[in-house]
């Protein structure tokens, strides 16, 4: 019987092994932690983020860096295959803002369990141990080793090890040292999708405050061009921001030690500068004696007042109608343009995702397997690709882990 060895029980693990197992192959996934998958545990706030319910071509533009090497995986298990695959596990999806893809439940466990009885099921052993190395001879694999010394003999192997973000989950790097080792090439690894700190101190006063329905656009220091831009909720932290639209321009934020970047915020997209400015004349023209401090209650959230009076450069104990038309455009100014200095990003440990990862030109983009090792295969984080917010990375994690398990079953696939 042909013999294959998942190493790494999470989305992708997972999904490979259900698929690479069949009445002629015999598939263990190892998984180090006692429990699988336990990074999709805490993925979507507890609530994961299944997928995103749109077509493959708005997959591939989701995907920021080397986003047509998926072609092949998401034209072969598309996110609609995805939800398939989960309701007929018995676990009932919807559909949310931004075509997020969420359980009926909102809990993370069901798809967790959803994947964990689906492999037993299909006959899957899983295995607790951690993969020390991966055995090969004459560019071909024949087994693992275990750090524990006992070594298990297989005809291929599926790494699917994750990146290194989120380490308390079992993302340690250990797939790049494994690739690494048998020739592969491993790009620059960097936090993707993490939070961002900001050199200005009011943030930390502002930690707490989401902002929902602003523009952000975020622009390397000399250059005309936002990086990225777009309209979405954004977070105040004690260090900085994060949120939805923080996490996903951190993926366009490259080599911050060299580069400056900054963000502008937006804070009434919706609204014109000269419709604001009409807006605060409206306002202020209600009760003319009103301090100036007290005069944005109905425009601004509370905590950021005191901040946006700072920067606007107006008295806070100015009477309304005492403000000038100069005063009232420097005021607009901060509000459709709050600008924060990007100093870099917080450790990798608290991004999402990792970006880089092995290099997709020594992968098979048609089944995942090396170019350089015979019955190698890769799935997931631990390849160079990695996607915005919104169910995208948990999407490759399952085509490319689909991809993975069924080249596997392939006999004397060439490399």
């Amino acid at each position: 019987m042909k013999k294959t060895v998942v190493v790494g029980g999470g989305a992708a693990g997972l999904m490979a092994a259900i698929n690479a197992v069949d009445e002629n192959t015999l598939v263990t996934v190892i998984e180090k932690n006692g429990k699988v998958a336990r990074k999709l545990m805490i993925t979507g706030k507890g609530r994961c983020n299944v997928t995103n319910n749109c077509d493959e071509q708005t997959l591939i533009s989701n995907v920021p860096k080397n986003g047509r090497f998926l072609y092949s995986s998401f034209s072969r298990f598309s996110s609609r295959d995805t939800m398939n695959f989960f309701e007929n596990c018995g676990v009932p999806l919807k559909t949310e803002r931004g075509n997020r893809v969420f359980p009926v439940s909102d809990k993370a466990v069901d798809i967790v369990d959803a994947l964990f009885n689906k492999a037993k099921k299909s006959g899957v052993i899983i295995q607790n141990g951690e993969v020390s190395k991966i055995l090969c001879k004459d560019n071909r694999v024949y087994g693992v080793r275990l750090a524990s010394g006992v070594d298990y003999y297989c005809d291929n192997v599926i790494i699917a090890t994750g990146g290194m973000s989120y380490p308390v989950t079992g993302s340690t790097g250990d797939g790049y040292k494994f690739a690494r080792d048998l020739g592969h090439t491993v790009t620059e690894i960097y936090p993707s999708l993490v939070p961002l700190v900001c050199h200005e101190g009011f943030c930390s006063s502002l930690s707490g405050l989401s902002l929902k329905n602003i523009t952000a656009s975020f622009y390397e220091e000399g250059k005309k061009k936002p990086v990225y831009e777009e309209m979405g909720e954004l977070l105040f932290t004690h260090f900085g921001i994060s949120g939805p639209l923080t996490l996903s321009a951190s993926a366009h934020l490259r080599n911050m030690d060299k580069k400056k970047y900054y963000c502008l915020i937006d804070l009434k997209p919706a609204l014109s500068e000269t419709q604001l400015d009409k807006r605060l004349i409206r306002d202020f023209s209600e009760e003319l004696n009103k301090d100036f401090s007290n005069s944005l209650d109905a425009l601004l959230p509370k905590s950021l007042i005191p901040v946006i009076i700072k920067l606007s450069g107006i008295s806070p104990k100015a009477k309304v109608h005492q403000i000038t038309k100069e005063q009232r455009q420097s005021l607009i100014s901060v509000i459709k343009g709050l600008k924060l200095h990007i100093i870099g990003a917080r450790p990798i440990e608290e991004a999402i995702i990792t970006g880089g990862g092995v290099s997709v030109k020594e992968i098979n983009p048609n089944t995942m397997q090396s170019k350089l090792v015979k019955g190698l295969y890769f799935a997931g984080e631990v390849i160079d690709v990695d996607a915005y917010t919104g169910g995208f990375n948990l999407q490759i994690a399952f085509s490319t882990g689909y991809v993975a398990g069924i080249s596997s079953k392939k006999k004397g696939e060439e490399l």
